[in-house]
C-alpha cells in the first residue's frame, strides 16, 4: 500500500529543481551572485549553489533566509508546487 502512494506522490526531486530554479531565476533577475546572495542571507556559497542546482533542499529556517535576502516571500519561491 505504501508503494503505491509513493508512486502517485510528485518526485521530491523535482520540487528540489522547481525551488532551485526559483531560486537561480530571481537572483540573476536581481543581479546578484551566489556570493552576493550568499552573504546577504548568512549561508555559504556552495549551499546556494547546490539549492540552485536542485540537490539540496533547505530547512525552512534556511528557505526564509534566502526569501528575505531576495526579498521576496517564501510563497513567491514555491509557487506552483
Amino acid at each position: 500500500m505504501l508503494l503505491v502512494f509513493l508512486g502517485t506522490m510528485p518526485s521530491v526531486q523535482s520540487h528540489r529543481r522547481l525551488l532551485g530554479h526559483a531560486v537561480w531565476s530571481t537572483r540573476k533577475n536581481l543581479g546578484f551572485t551566489q556570493e552576493a546572495l550568499a552573504e546577504k542571507a548568512n549561508l555559504s556559497t556552495v549551499f546556494i549553489s547546490r539549492i540552485e542546482r536542485g540537490v539540496e533542499s533547505p530547512s525552512v529556517d534556511n528557505l526564509v533566509k534566502i526569501a528575505k535576502a531576495l526579498g521576496v516571500k517564501v510563497a513567491e519561491l514555491v509557487e506552483g508546487f
